[in-house]
């Protein structure tokens, strides 16, 4: 199944990202929000991104200070977005990672034109997901598939991981069973089979299985996974 990239757009400018959020979505993107560095990096440990386009002048860390950090950590394609054009910021953010540097005064369509141009060179038909997802009690750490719930390693089959990093990697999106049997068991199963491995889980990462807080019900429909559980 197809699933649209997602674009991360960061700035304290309401309007700027309700502009943009318009324009990329008309070209069958999707688009995360946020208005500064710490809405940003949660964003960015959370979701699986494809792009970042980022404000440098903004409440708190700039957008050159976020930049490093998520250089530590991900290749993702990121793009300033700054009000001032002068050599140096231009320079600077290059230097610390940048892919692009656009002024603001660039019309969305060339905004979204650079995306799409930054997201071809680098081949981005998949995520560059950050090395671990972080849910506060619960940890994944994508580069050895490790999970750990309050600091403790939790042992997973390997059907029961790949479960919990879709849903991680998707906070809040809805999963029917039509969904989760197509992709996880290529279709063949039924509602009972979904239910088991879920349950499992949840004995696994809940403080109580039979209230979850992070795999819920939607009644009738299938699960989600509720990120934002500290």
């Amino acid at each position: 199944m197809y699933e649209k990239p997602l674009i991360l757009v960061v700035d304290d400018d309401r309007s700027i990202v309700e502009l943009l959020r318009d324009f990329l979505e008309n070209d069958d993107f999707r688009v995360a929000a946020a208005a500064d560095a710490d809405e940003a990096w949660t964003a960015f440990r959370r979701h699986a991104i494809h792009c970042i386009l980022l404000d440098v002048m903004m409440p708190g860390q700039s957008g050159f200070d976020l930049c490093r950090r998520i250089r530590a950590e991900s290749d993702v394609p990121l793009l300033f977005l700054s009000a001032r054009g002068d050599d140096v910021d231009k320079i600077r953010g290059l230097t610390l990672g940048g892919d692009d540097y656009i002024v603001k005064t660039a019309s969305p369509g060339e905004i979204v034109a650079r995306v799409k141009a930054i997201l071809r060179r680098a081949g981005a038909s998949q995520a560059r997901l950050p090395r671990a997802l972080d849910f506060g009690r619960l940890k994944l750490d994508l580069s050895t598939r490790e999970v750990f719930v309050e600091g403790a390693v939790v042992s997973l089959t390997p059907k029961e991981y790949e479960l919990l990093r879709w849903f991680a990697e998707h906070p809040r999106q809805v999963m029917t069973y039509e969904q989760l049997l197509s992709k996880f068991w290529e279709g063949v199963g039924d509602k009972h089979t979904i239910r088991v491995h879920l349950s499992r889980l949840r004995e696994k990462l809940e403080l109580d299985p039979e209230r979850p807080q992070y795999l819920t019900n939607v009644w009738g429909v299938g699960y989600r996974f509720e990120g934002s559980v500290p």
